[in-house]
């Protein structure tokens, strides 16, 4: 989407401005996982279904103009069938210092929690990590209050929606659901930065330098360097150096302690930068960057380090897809990594990359639904059979659709619409025919699968709507 933000005259700088999108028919209103939250935060407070079901009819339409967005308040005009309009606004309360304050130090303590904002996504463990400093960044039952021109008390088909085509904003610009708690994109940023800076300044004062560390090799014996040398050319088997069967290097002295983070490039050249490139956000991503490898040296040189568990308690195997997560974008150097993990712990490559890809959606409970098969009880699959329906028979008011035949009924072909059949075996829901699949979670949500090469692969974050998630999958 072309982002249709404006500075207008008399327009607050607090205040950001979206075009009208288009009709929605024929496809979820949101795909990820913070869009999601945002329509469960509606659908868990309204009272009255059949509003929110003609509210979703009515954003399928295209019937939601451009919506203004700013702290406290979301505002736009909805057209009814009869042409007439109602101006509509859902309220959201915006965080007092405290919070922010806390918010703040939750997304600094994590660099990729930075990054991924810039790059207009939201890790789920962010709202987690908030949550647990006691800031419930998404919205829950009852925080989405309506106000409407039509003057129903509850949520009516016009803010609910509003509330609709706001879950398609947020999935591609988590900074609005931000500045509708109180802070604009350019002041979220600038405080991070101001932290990190402050982080910094600590981190120097803190250290202890020491001097420079001797060069391992002066001194050494011409054995050890000739073996050192033929060590690296030809490559020793780990189990042959523990079993003392090979004369190798020792291994050098630890590397000298940091002072202060080194001091990032600037990033101009004197020419403009690329469209939608910020060059004093990378900049600041660059210092920062430098600040959290200064402490990771720290730690790594403690003398405790060598007996420290796991971080957070992982599993070896947990940690192995972990580590190889963070190896970044598939190249040479981190297949070699990949396939050091995967046969270390006994395990196949291609199950280290479908592990890997469960843990980029969803950490150890994604990697948890991508290796469990459990049966659910009979109440959270009916309910979800329920949800489905529902989701469907939107679909067939707002784009001509039909409801899904229920599990174990009409084929594929039969349905109404080309939806498939449902069939479930244990957690695992697969659409007959159609090479998607969805799985849930002891958490109660729902993995959206593929299946590709012949295996089941993750497809994406999770979702409290099965039926969001199943509509996603289909779209795709």
């Amino acid at each position: 989407m072309t982002e249709a933000y404006r500075t207008r005259h008399g327009e607050s700088p607090a205040e950001r401005t979206f075009d009208a999108l288009p009709p929605a028919r024929g496809r979820g209103f949101a795909t990820t996982w913070w869009g999601r939250a945002w329509l469960k935060a509606l659908e868990d407070t309204a009272l009255d279904g059949d509003q929110l079901r003609r509210g979703r009819v009515q954003a399928r339409a295209g019937a939601v103009g451009a919506v203004s967005v700013r702290p406290g308040r979301i505002t736009s005009v909805v057209r009814d069938r009869d042409g007439t309009r109602q101006r509509s606004d859902v309220l959201l309360r915006e965080f007092d210092e405290a919070e922010w304050d806390r918010l703040l130090a939750v997304v600094a303590d994590r660099a990729g929690n930075i990054a991924a904002l810039l790059d207009r996504e939201m890790p789920p463990h962010l709202a987690e990590d908030a949550a647990a400093a006691g800031v419930e960044l998404l919205p829950g039952i009852g925080d989405l209050e309506p106000e409407c021109g039509c003057t129903e008390w509850d949520h009516c088909p016009h803010t609910a929606a509003l509330c609709y085509q706001v879950a398609r904003l947020l999935d591609q610009d988590p900074f609005v659901l931000l500045l509708v708690r109180g802070r604009t994109e350019r002041e979220v940023l600038d405080e991070l930065q101001e932290r990190s800076a402050a982080r910094a300044a600590a981190a120097v004062r803190e250290s202890a330098p020491d001097g420079p560390a001797a060069d391992p090799a002066d001194g050494a014996t011409p054995t050890v360097r000739q073996a050192a040398g033929a060590t690296a050319a030809e490559g020793i088997s780990a189990a042959e150096v523990f079993a003392g069967r090979a004369l190798v290097a020792p291994l050098p002295e630890p590397p000298p302690t940091v002072a202060e983070p080194g001091v990032p490039p600037a990033l101009g050249g004197g020419t403009d930068p690329a469209p939608g490139l910020d060059p004093g956000a990378l900049e600041f991503l660059a210092a920062d960057a430098a600040v959290r490898a200064r402490r990771l040296l720290a730690e790594a040189l403690a003398p405790e380090h060598a007996t420290a568990p796991f971080p957070a308690g992982l599993s070896v195997w947990q940690d192995a897809v972990r580590l190889a997560a963070d190896a970044g974008a598939p190249n040479p150097d981190t297949a070699r990594i990949r396939a050091r993990l995967a046969e270390g712990c006994g395990r196949d490559r291609g199950a280290l990359e479908r592990a890997v890809r469960a843990w980029q959606h969803g950490g150890v409970a994604g990697l948890a639904v991508l290796e469990e098969d459990w049966a659910p009880d009979a109440e959270a699959l009916a309910r979800a059979r329920a949800e489905l329906a529902a989701a469907w028979e939107d679909q067939e008011d707002g784009a001509d659709q039909g409801a899904p035949a229920e599990q174990g009924g009409r084929s594929g072909a039969d349905a109404p619409g080309g939806l498939p059949r449902l069939r479930a075996s244990g957690n695992r829901w697969t659409a007959v025919g159609s090479g998607v699949q969805l799985r849930y979670g002891r958490d109660g949500r729902w993995w959206p699968y593929r299946k590709e090469r012949g295996q089941w692969w993750p497809a994406g974050p999770c979702a409290e709507d099965p039926a969001a998630a199943l509509a996603g999958l289909l779209a795709d």
